[in-house]
């Protein structure tokens, strides 16, 4: 039997957890509320932690817990106890940067295995033979690899240790994600799992003399975003991963929305679905597939480092996001024809919505006698965030379809 390459797919709260195994994740990542490298409120608790492991595994998926902060002297004295915890919980892996909280992890936490982040920059095959004599199942790749230079590693490490790998979205200005910007400007330390993402902001050259007067780097009237990195789509490029003898393909993205982690989810589960039935170096990824990442949020695409050195990496003259398609209501009843939505974005009367679910292509369906349910009102828009309408709908449809929208132009 084949190797199947493993979806990881990330999930910043138990919403876009449930979403990641549902649209075809393999397995999922997520951090604590503490050492985890980001640092949002909708981290999980312990008791969190807990039920999202029985959630997972109840689908035969496998669950990942991110530790891979730099903690400091006057943190690493709680680590013991955070892993006891955690293995507790019964999480399948760590994923560690720091070498004290791997030594801790193989004390503390023996039966759990131990991922190694891609925050500990690893570039060769000695570094990786000398993290998995250490303990480690799994090493994460420096995004600033070359596919062939990870096929070297693949092919002068011991088979037993797994290889993951980055394949989409947000990339970081510097080296394997170790950057003091964050912390040298506003102190909030990026390796601590704090980064305000100052490589996104605009700037502007002032000279010493005139210091109220701005002088854009690239010659246009915003300035530049000069630090700022496109996102990773590797979407077209699996045989390239399978032959490079990567195990894991790890979708970014903790801190997205959840129809980010549904649709990136969703089109990587279909990829490698289609890949696996044509499992060659001519496999073309469909491109219905390919489109469904224009139709979440995103920078523009690049390849990475994937094919050698970086070129065009940048986006010069922003520093937001690409957004063509809102997602516009959520499934919450089907009856007798009638399909009732809790509303996100406004849609309107003959609107023509796509229709995401797990395991299908899009489907289309036209708004046809919208109503406001609580009003019992027949409406022409549904424009009152969060309420309930309803519309008739003839497809038969799951619990977790997604409806979305074009935006206007």
């Amino acid at each position: 039997m084949e190797r199947k390459l493993e979806l990881l797919s990330p999930a910043g709260d138990f919403e876009r957890l449930k979403l990641a195994v549902k649209f075809g994740a393999d397995a999922v990542y997520v951090g604590a509320h503490q050492f985890g490298m980001r640092t949002n409120p909708s981290n999980f608790s312990f008791d969190e932690l807990k039920k999202a492991a029985e959630f997972v595994h109840s689908y035969n998926k496998k669950i990942y817990l991110t530790c891979n902060t730099l903690p400091r002297n006057e943190e690493i004295d709680e680590m013991p106890e955070f892993l006891r915890q955690a293995a507790m919980c019964r999480v399948d892996a760590f994923i560690i940067a720091d070498m004290g909280v791997l030594s801790l992890a193989k004390k503390y936490a023996p039966d759990i295995e131990v991922h190694i982040s891609t925050q500990c920059g690893i570039v060769n095959y000695q570094a990786a033979n000398a993290l998995y004599e250490m303990g480690a199942k799994r090493i994460v790749t420096a995004r600033e690899l070359s596919l062939d230079e990870i096929k070297v590693i693949r092919d002068k490490t011991n088979p037993n240790l797994e290889i993951e790998t980055f394949v989409h979205g947000a990339m970081c200005m510097s080296f394997s994600g170790r950057c003091i910007l964050s912390d040298y400007m506003i102190g909030r330390d990026a390796n601590r799992g704090d980064c305000a993402q100052p490589c996104r902001w605009k700037y502007s050259v002032v000279e010493e003399t005139r210091p109220n007067q701005y002088f854009p780097i690239e010659q246009n009237e915003s300035g530049t975003y000069i630090f700022n990195s496109k996102d990773l789509n590797m979407i077209e490029h699996l045989p390239e991963l399978d032959a490079a003898g990567i195990d894991s393909l790890k979708i970014e993205g903790r801190a997205k929305s959840e129809y980010y982690t549904a649709i990136v989810t969703y089109a990587y589960r279909n990829a490698l679905d289609e890949y696996y039935k044509n499992r060659t170096h001519e496999f073309k990824t469909p491109a219905w597939i390919v489109e469904e990442t224009e139709k979440m949020s995103h920078r523009e695409y690049t390849t990475g480092f994937n094919f050698g050195k970086l070129h065009n990496g940048q986006v010069l003259n922003t520093g937001g996001y690409i957004r063509s398609w809102d997602v516009c209501a959520l499934f919450r009843e089907l009856k007798d024809g009638v399909l009732t939505v809790d509303q996100r974005n406004r849609f309107y009367e003959g609107d023509v919505l796509e229709v995401v679910e797990p395991g299908k292509k899009p489907q289309k369906l036209t708004v046809k006698n919208l109503y406001n349910v609580k009003d019992g009102e027949k409406v022409s828009v549904a424009n009152k965030a969060t309420d309930v309408y309803s519309f008739d709908c003839d497809l038969n449809l799951s619990s977790d379809a997604i409806f979305r929208r074009k935006k206007d132009d």
